[in-house]
């Protein structure tokens, strides 16, 4: 069985979510601690991450248009607001620190521009 890239992709959230679980059923201390230790250098995790992410997006982008992209991204934010929604209360504390503090933009700036790029190439697909 051949699989496309975008199927390969999909087999890789696939099988990591499996995975994830399983532990967290098993063992939920020994996910916190794999993750404490993938995430212990976060400007590389934020490094590989925004490569992954470009690549993911080249290979979606042979097979859907940006347009698909966005939609399945409001399906995920939605999904992740659904998790995320008990845990607001310490992000808005953070955020609000960081606004306080004159940070919050210089923090996220790239991630930030990032959006923007996503969100007026999508805007020119249906508009124009």
């Amino acid at each position: 069985m051949t699989f496309t890239p975008v199927e390969v992709i999909a087999l890789i959230v696939v099988i990591a979510a499996v995975v994830k679980m399983i532990v967290l059923l098993v063992n939920p201390r020994a996910w916190i601690g794999f993750a404490k230790g993938v995430y212990a250098k976060t400007g590389l995790v934020q490094m590989v991450g925004l490569i992954l992410a470009a690549v993911v997006l080249y290979y979606l982008l042979q097979e859907i248009t940006i347009v698909q992209v966005m939609a399945v991204v409001a399906f995920t934010a939605l999904l992740v607001m659904v998790g995320l929604a008990p845990e607001i209360g310490h992000f808005v504390k953070k955020y609000e620190a960081q606004i306080k503090k004159g940070t919050l933009w210089k923090q996220y700036w790239l991630y930030t521009l990032i959006w923007i790029v996503l969100v007026l190439w999508a805007a020119k697909e249906l508009l124009l």
